[in-house]
């Protein structure tokens, strides 16, 4: 299989994007999906969604302070 940036890929590995989706090659073809949880039902008044590439995890901080956490009631993913 070869992937959007023209590597090749054995059938039977999976790989992990730089835009952190998981993907998988099969006789088939590949198949990617994201790595990550998306946070959807927290206070976006008071509180900022960050996402982490290296991670790929998104933080959800307090825009006035970073350093403290939001709860997050549902995550889609």
């Amino acid at each position: 299989c070869h992937d959007s940036k023209g590597e090749l890929h054995e059938f039977g590995t999976s790989w992990r994007t730089d835009d952190c989706n998981d993907c998988s090659c099969s006789r088939m073809g590949i198949e990617c999906c994201t790595s990550f949880a998306t946070p959807r039902d927290y206070d976006k008044e008071k509180c900022i969604a960050i996402f982490n590439k290296e991670t790929c995890v998104y933080k959800i901080l307090e825009k006035k302070d970073y350093s403290k956490e939001c709860p997050v009631h549902s995550w889609v993913g």
